[in-house]
């Protein structure tokens, strides 16, 4: 974990949210397209694990509030779940401003507590299991990329764990070693066939997913993941940054912001059957797929300043171009097996002439908004 100011230009990196505001639009879209394909329920909670800086659901929540006539039949929340005091207060000055309090102990649920310009409740929470149970949306943007992970390696006697340890001739410097004998993360995290020669497994991230893959079966509602990440294909992915740049991994703990690519495949596979997985696809699709080029062309429409156009178009790029983020980055879905039942073939997105389970999963599969 990085002491550090981790996000921004003067952090170690910048997210989708930070690159434009059009990113988390989008998302916006999706929470309510989903919404609506669960048939409109009475309660929508949007549900945030590792919401940065906030940014995200400041997005979100505007749009939300620009189709106030179509999601004004809901009770709508946000939450968000956040272990870092120093984040949270930010993420809470840029959400609510002032209005907001923190609980007066430390083992209440609900940390803190506040309310939006718009007056929509936002609370927040340190563990996922504290959100109270109803129709959710979960999103998780790199949040997954940065959870612990195990390391194995593939041996002549078998799969062994590699480990940190000191190295003998310079002692303030850390190695990687392969530990001699089976080790029970790697007696027991490793799949049965895996042909890979050396593998990452995030098991607290399979733990989270397994978490929202029941309470969607259960409560309702969808999930969709962002990050880094393949679908079982990548090897050694584990990488530090420092000031935008590659870092050495073992190189002064805690000054650089340490993530790993995310497995797919073995969160599909922790999710188990009981949700309906999509994806994953890359973040061009998806955003192509959300309309985000229709939405440039508004905004370019309506741009007469030079410098912001310049700005928009750069944003553009960096979210879309295959060398950039658009092919590092990847959506995955979990949704209850009822939301894909209905016709293989969609007309298009007509909102009012479909019923909910007609309607397609936004992202995953490219829409006419005719």
């Amino acid at each position: 974990m990085c002491r550090n100011n981790m996000l921004g230009p003067d952090g170690d990196f910048i997210t989708s949210p930070e690159i434009s505001q059009i990113f988390g639009e989008l998302i916006g879209v999706w929470i309510i397209s989903e919404w609506m394909g669960a048939g409109q329920p009475k309660q929508l909670q949007v549900v945030e694990l590792g919401p940065g800086k906030g940014s995200l659901a400041c997005d979100v929540l505007r749009v939300f509030s620009q189709l106030q006539s179509v999601v004004g039949g809901a009770s709508v929340s946000l939450h968000l779940v956040e272990v870092s005091p120093a984040l949270s207060s930010l993420q809470a000055q840029n959400l609510t401003g002032n209005q907001n309090r923190e609980a007066d102990t430390e083992d209440e649920p609900v940390y803190r507590r506040g309310e939006t310009a718009a007056g929509l409740p936002v609370s927040w929470y340190r563990r996922l299991d504290d959100v109270p149970a109803g129709f959710s949306i979960f999103l998780a943007h790199e949040f997954f990329d940065a959870l612990p992970i195990h390391k194995f390696q593939r041996t002549q006697t078998g799969w062994r764990e590699v480990m940190v340890d000191i190295d003998p001739e310079k002692t303030e410097q850390l190695r990687f070693v392969v530990a001699p004998s089976p080790t029970l993360s790697s007696s027991t995290l490793v799949q049965a066939g895996e042909r890979r020669s050396h593998v990452e497994v995030c098991a607290e991230g399979g733990v989270i997913v397994q978490q929202l893959a029941r309470r969607i079966a259960e409560d309702g509602g969808a999930a969709l993941i962002a990050d880094y990440g393949h679908d079982g294909t990548k090897t050694d992915t584990f990488r530090g940054f420092k000031g935008h740049q590659l870092h050495d991994v073992l190189s002064s703990p805690g000054s650089a912001d340490l993530t790993a690519d995310v497995d797919f495949s073995y969160l599909r596979r922790m999710a188990g059957g009981g949700v309906a997985c999509l994806g994953p696809v890359t973040q061009r699709t998806f955003l192509k797929n959300m309309g985000i080029d229709s939405r440039m062309q508004v905004l370019l429409r309506n741009c007469g300043d030079a410098s912001t156009r310049k700005q928009l178009i750069g944003s553009y790029d960096m979210l879309t171009n295959p060398a950039k983020m658009g092919e590092r980055f990847h959506f995955f879905s979990l949704l209850q097996h009822s939301r894909l039942d209905r016709p293989k073939k969609s007309e298009g997105l007509k909102l009012e002439k479909k019923s909910p389970a007609q309607l397609p999963v936004a992202g995953f599969t490219e829409l006419s908004f005719s």
